[in-house]
């Protein structure tokens, strides 16, 4: 076999990742606090991006109607006549700001702008770094990436790295209660509780909230609402999640195994001691000055306010992104437009400044310029309909929680979600992040509504996890010392439920839930019924 060189062609397919399509990429994912500091910085970039200001009563009749809605248009100056003095006056003082600002940028060519972009795959796949990208909502164009430098993993801009952002952000006192939630309660119903009584407590550490009215406006039972809530109140810092000082007071002291009836009857009784009236206390209490003392010794040593631990961060309010509301037959599903940043292209704009160039360098800047505006507008646009669109089909799949509570949350994954509505599951995770939807049972971000499943023995409808894991825990705990049940017996029944489940799930649903395997239990119920 003789080795001689020779030319051939080969014709192949690849995906090109584009600055555009990640940057399309990128937008998705971004929270609406995010995308509006994102678009201020385009606004100050670009001066062919506008800001769309509709005062009330002074929208032209032109832009009624289904063209008012479109995100690239012409200013309302060339719109108006009546805003033509003031848009010519602002459009000169812009004309010398542009000459400026094309000076200042002439050494900075189009490959230079590009380097400078953030546009390595971990910025848009954070998971998985080196995953091809498989789609946007079909039809999407992808807008211009720019300057976004440093915004994810990888990222770096121009003058080299920040220290600053690597250090660790200030734990608020939600951040540290919902680590201990995630470890403390495995049934997402009740991590779900949990979650809407944390966000009800205040800086302090106290529940201002009424639990029969969090629990109405859930559909939870009173009961669940309560015991979630007892869950809460065993973390750290002692005292969270009380809703008066003397339960506070009162938590803190079981921490210290120092409450008794003494101090239960002090507790109950702390407008006396504020009025300093001792010989009532001794006399309600049961105890000498000796005691007295020591108790409200113990008392002073205690944080009637743990929450001020954590310092008075700055918290920033959760603002939905779509609002769902009840309608006649079927729930409403609308976007919240205070979080879609509104801008335009002054294209009547582009065009005369673009008759002012004095080389190609300047009339090559101008149209990047124009294609970063043109497709930041449209990539806005397409954003805003992908987010309601799958946040429409969550809805249409969780009709049973909004109607009839937190017990009917169905199983859900970004699988089906993506199939119903033709994109792909990286799509549908990206949109989903950090977006929050404000329904009548209160607002919860997207991702509360994705939850595992189990099959049907019967072939029937599957079953969530998080309902399994209740059936488990009830059987269980209605359990006999006679009668402890084995995984396998567990199995047994929850098969004979419908349930297709194996035993080593079972057993780890048991373990997350943190209940001892059948001999253990066993032993324990034994020894219980021998010591009464």
């Amino acid at each position: 076999m003789s080795l001689s060189p020779r030319l051939e062609f080969r014709q192949t397919q690849s995906l090109v990742m584009t600055p555009q399509l990640m940057q399309a990429i990128k937008l998705l994912q971004l929270s609406n606090l995010d995308l509006v500091a994102y678009v201020e910085a385009e606004l100050e970039r670009n001066p062919l991006l506008e800001r769309q200001v509709e005062p009330e009563g002074e929208r032209p009749a032109e832009m009624e109607g289904e063209g008012g809605d479109q995100l690239e248009r012409v200013s309302d100056a060339d719109l108006d006549p009546r805003a033509s003095h003031a848009s010519e006056a602002a459009d000169g003082e812009r004309d010398e700001r542009v000459s400026d600002w094309l000076e200042e940028r002439l050494e900075t060519s189009r490959s230079a702008i590009e380097d400078r972009l953030d546009t390595t795959l971990e910025n848009v796949y954070p998971d998985d770094a080196v995953r091809e990208p498989t789609g946007l909502a079909p039809g999407g164009e992808a807008p211009a990436y720019s300057e976004w430098a440093g915004v994810g993993t990888g990222g770096r801009d121009d003058d080299g790295y920040n220290l600053e952002a690597f250090v660790s952000a200030e734990t608020t006192l939600a951040d540290h209660l919902e680590g201990q939630l995630a470890l403390a309660v495995s049934n997402p119903v009740e991590r779900l509780i949990g979650q809407n009584l944390i966000d009800l407590i205040d800086e302090a550490g106290y529940l201002s909230a009424d639990l029969a009215g969090v629990a109405e406006r859930l559909g939870a039972p009173l009961a669940q609402v309560e015991k979630v809530l007892a869950v809460v109140q065993g973390f750290d810092p002692p005292g969270i999640g009380a809703r008066s000082l003397s339960e506070c007071l009162a938590i803190q002291l079981k921490e210290r195994n120092r409450y008794d009836p003494c101090m239960a009857a002090l507790l109950s009784h702390l407008e006396l001691l504020a009025r300093r009236e001792f010989t009532t206390l001794k006399r309600v209490c049961g105890v000498d000055d000796e005691d007295l003392a020591e108790m409200v010794g113990e008392i002073r040593r205690l944080n009637p306010k743990p929450g001020l631990a954590f310092g008075s961060g700055v918290i920033q309010p959760i603002v939905p992104d779509v609002f769902v509301r009840g309608g006649p037959d079927n729930w409403l599903v609308e976007l919240n437009a205070d979080t879609l940043p509104r801008v335009l292209v002054n294209q009547a704009y582009y065009s005369r400044v673009q008759k002012t160039t004095r080389n190609d360098r300047e009339k090559a800047f101008l149209s990047d310029c124009m294609q970063t505006a043109t497709w930041l507008t449209r990539s806005l646009d397409q954003r805003a309909r992908t987010i309601l669109k799958v946040a429409t089909e969550i809805v249409r799949q969780q009709d049973a929680f909004l109607t009839l509570g937190v017990q009917h949350l169905r199983p859900l994954n970004l699988r089906m979600v993506a199939d119903a509505i033709g994109m792909h599951e990286s799509t549908v995770s990206r949109v989903t992040s950090n977006k929050y939807m404000a329904t009548p049972r209160g607002i919860f971000e997207m991702k509360y509504f994705f939850s595992s499943s189990i099959s049907a023995s019967d072939g029937g409808e599957a079953h969530s996890a998080e309902s399994v894991r209740f059936r488990i825990k009830q059987m269980i705990d209605a359990e006999s010392p006679d009668d402890v049940l084995s995984d396998d017996t567990l199995v047994q029944r929850l098969r004979e439920a419908g349930i297709d489940i194996a035993r080593r799930t079972v057993a780890k649903y048991r373990e997350a839930m943190r209940i001892p395997s059948s001999v253990q239990r066993r032993r324990e119920k034994q020894a219980a019924l021998s010591a009464g």
